[in-house]
């Protein structure tokens, strides 16, 4: 019911937002550009709770990275406590009597909502992207709570993260999109999703542990990116048709199939190989599927000019960069005797 309410928030906003910011921008009969027309909309209240929904956009996405960053941490921190370590049905009775887990897993069951309402009210270019903020609240949750000592370097690439990923943001402006892709595009962009990951899992049957690492988590980030296109799908038929049209479309069941997946294909990313290559492989492919994707499906657009183009992909060479130094100097472990920087990070280490 919470993943519901918030939808129908993140509904309702959207609503808004469009109708007042339109209203707004074509109220002034003397129609006025440049200086004149920033200062109109600044002082128009309509404007301005349009531009506040976009806000609420990202700060349910960012509140979806840290959620998702309290559950990996409390959940690993959970499950390796026991000093007996139990395994199978053992394993599963001692998580479930355990609080620390199941404050990790209310937290994840929150992280979907938050983002399921970041999708519907704002771009997937947008959301997708600010996800990648998990690896650094992660960071900071470590070292808060945990008492972990985090080397400068992992530091260094938490703000490059941050700065690259504002700078796309900002210049490249994600706008536009649209509801209900055509049936056409669906199931080419449904294929062609799945043909590359299921290439990407057979390869990655043998080989080295670093090969199948890289592999697995190139696949993990695909397959990620494709579930938030079915989220964002379903929140809109939530928020066009209510509860009937929410489970007598596809999307929604579709949801459940993508994170299934992406769940078992993750796992086997973080189980196969080293996480220095399969986490900041599937962090980076994430965000640049889900890019594509959103032009693809919801025709969302950017700024079409050469400069700003060229400091939008500036900004997330950057950010890739950011990501990949920070998990190759994060502590190895999550444990409080970890040592400041190890061979790989474990922000999305799992169970």
């Amino acid at each position: 019911m919470g993943a519901i309410a918030f939808a129908l928030l993140a509904a309702l906003c959207n609503a808004v937002s469009v109708l007042t910011r339109h209203v707004a921008s074509t109220a002034d009969p003397d129609r006025p550009t440049g200086p004149r027309l920033v200062g109109y909309l600044l002082r128009n209240p309509q404007w301005l709770a349009g531009w506040g929904a976009q806000v609420g956009a990202i700060a349910f996405a960012l509140l979806a990275a840290l959620c998702n960053a309290v559950s990996v941490l409390t959940r690993h921190v959970a499950s390796t406590a026991d000093p007996d370590r139990p395994t199978g049905p053992r394993l599963v009775g001692y998580l479930l009597r355990n609080p620390q887990w199941l404050l990790g897993s209310a937290a994840q069951v929150g992280a979907f909502a938050f983002q399921a309402v970041a999708l519907q009210l704002g771009q997937l270019s947008v959301v997708q992207p600010l996800l990648v903020t998990e690896l650094v609240m992660a960071l900071v949750l470590r070292q808060v709570f945990l008492h972990q000592e985090i080397a400068w370097a992992a530091w260094g690439g938490a703000a490059a993260a941050v700065a690259g990923l504002a700078v796309f943001i900002v210049a490249a402006e994600p706008r536009g999109g649209h509801a209900g892709p055509t049936g056409g595009h669906w199931t080419a962009a449904v294929v062609a999703c799945a043909a590359v990951a299921a290439a990407l899992i057979a390869a990655a049957r043998g080989g080295s542990p670093t090969r199948r690492a890289a592999l697995y988590g190139l696949a993990a980030g695909i397959t990620w990116a494709l579930e938030a296109t079915f989220i964002k799908s379903a929140t809109d038929d939530l928020a066009r048709a209510g509860l009937s049209g929410l489970f007598t479309n596809w999307p929604v069941y579709a949801v459940a199939v993508g994170g299934a997946a992406g769940v078992v294909i993750e796992q086997a990313a973080l189980q196969s190989g080293p996480l220095r290559v399969s986490q900041p492989l599937l962090t980076i492919t994430d965000p640049i599927v889900s890019i594509a994707l959103s032009v693809w499906l919801f025709g969302e657009y950017f700024v079409v000019n050469p400069g700003v183009l060229a400091a939008a992909s500036a900004g997330f060479l950057v950010m890739c960069g950011g990501v990949v130094l920070l998990s190759l100097t994060a502590p190895a472990t999550v444990g409080g005797d970890a040592s400041p920087a190890g061979d790989a990070g474990t922000v999305r280490d799992e169970l």
